[in-house]
């Protein structure tokens, strides 16, 4: 039982370590070669990288996290338009001075 108990305490850190947000794509996008669908998406930042998930959907890229000098108002997301996609650059967490970009 103390081991239980300890594997489920370890795992609740671990998991409360990332932070959690939330975006909204209005474009097909791609974020590290995996295209993404248009809609709303939960957004994990846990050390240096970004998981987006959307139900089955995900998508994983390493990132640098920068803190602008004021908090941005909304979150919203900035691309490079190349070859007819929609690549995400960068991706600004409303509520947040904190600044996600793609490496």
């Amino acid at each position: 039982m103390k081991r239980l108990l300890l594997v489920f305490v370890t795992l609740a850190l671990a998991v409360a370590s990332a932070k959690t947000y939330r975006v909204t794509l209005f474009e097909h996008s791609v974020l590290a070669g995996t295209q993404l669908k248009p809609g709303d998406y939960k957004l994990e930042v846990k050390d240096s990288k970004v998981v987006i998930t959307n139900g089955r959907q995900s998508a994983e890229a390493p990132v640098t996290v920068e803190n602008a000098n004021e908090k941005f108002a909304s979150t919203s997301v900035r691309y490079n338009n190349g070859d007819g996609q929609y690549k995400i650059k960068e991706i600004r967490l409303g509520g947040t001075t904190m600044k996600l970009v793609v490496n």
